[in-house]
């Protein structure tokens, strides 16, 4: 049987390209969307979240997506050294910054030749999110492409605070920013296994105690307001799978999202913690596994004063592969137009 798809008449089509990063998917929109409106980038966020929500909505949700499916839209420059731009999206919403992202999106550039290496004025990729500019990097090494990309300034917001945690009893975390502010927490301490087997109590547990700390402590970011939010916890557990790395992570994000990856944001706040705790120097990379057991190498390439607050620069690097190439369509009488979740 032979079907003819030119028949097929009055669908809506958003076409996209799948990656993942370390494990992590990542749906990457090249067309069907229509113009972003907004100077910014924290402006076309907002103009998405009001007017194209709707569009996350079909493409992360089943029965397209998944709980835990992550989106990027390219979008036009907002500043002068930024060659693109882009914006983030999973189950709840939009997220200010994505080093899984970042790393799939450049590395399909590179691929596909929309940005050519040898054209570019600049030593480094600049991309436009919603916390800030990144730099990235590409180096080409036997027919290898690896990517790595500096982050915005990371920083330790607060340390060795308590909250009490029903059925766990005092929980010790602390708080750090690496794009996105993270609750982090001691697996080993509270005797929680950061292992696939046991996910559904990370999440559950994740979503609790990301609940309790918003309460008790609220994060002010120096810059952006709209970046002032706890967006997930990390769980991190000294039991890696291989002995040369440092440590393992478990990101419960958004709406009880699982990262299959170490977690771009999370090993950047990480870093800055580490140093901030003396555990780490500057210039020492050291790599973190995640819940899969891929990894991401991530170091403190400088500190610097970032508006009066004792700041890191982190610089992270990971390995991103295509996965497939998607034409989604909607027909006018779909009964789950914006889909649905069901984990």
């Amino acid at each position: 049987m032979q079907f003819n798809l030119n028949k097929l008449t009055g669908y809506q089509s958003v076409k996209t390209i799948d990656m993942h990063t370390e494990g992590e998917p990542l749906r990457i929109i090249l067309a069907g969307y229509p113009e972003i409106i907004g100077n910014t980038i924290l402006a076309k966020r907002q103009y998405v979240t009001q007017h194209l929500d709707h569009l996350r909505k079909f493409l992360m949700y089943e029965p397209r997506g998944h709980a835990d499916m992550y989106g990027a839209l390219i979008t036009t420059p907002c500043t002068s050294n930024a060659d693109f731009g882009i914006l983030f999206m999973h189950n709840e919403g939009y997220s200010s910054m994505c080093g899984h992202g970042i790393l799939a999106v450049v590395s399909l550039a590179v691929e596909t030749q929309a940005i050519e290496l040898n054209n570019n004025t600049k030593d480094y990729i600049g991309i436009d999110t919603p916390a800030g500019l990144i730099k990235a990097y590409v180096n080409e090494h036997n027919k290898t492409t690896q990517v790595s990309f500096d982050n915005v300034p990371a920083f330790v917001e607060v340390t060795n605070q308590t909250i009490f945690v029903e059925g766990i009893g005092n929980v010790s975390f602390d708080i750090a920013y690496g794009g996105a502010y993270y609750v982090f927490v001691d697996a080993d301490k509270i005797s929680v296994s950061c292992t696939p087997e046991n996910q559904l109590q990370l999440i559950n547990l994740g979503q609790t105690i990301k609940k309790l700390v918003a309460k008790q402590y609220q994060v002010n970011h120096p810059v952006e307001q709209d970046l002032s939010f706890i967006y997930g916890t990390i769980f991190y557990s000294n039991k890696t799978t291989d002995a040369k790395s440092h440590s393992r992570h478990v990101c419960i994000f958004a709406d009880g999202e699982v990262d299959r990856s170490p977690t771009g944001t999370g090993v950047s706040a990480r870093i800055a913690l580490l140093n901030h705790q003396q555990l780490v120097d500057l210039g020492t990379p050291i790599t973190i596994e995640s819940i899969v057991s891929s990894k991401m190498t991530v170091s403190a390439t400088q500190s610097l004063d970032y508006h009066g607050i004792n700041a890191v620069v982190p610089r992270v690097s990971g390995r991103s592969y295509i996965t497939g190439i998607h034409e989604f369509l909607l027909n006018k009488q779909d009964i789950f137009p914006q889909g649905f979740l069901l984990r």
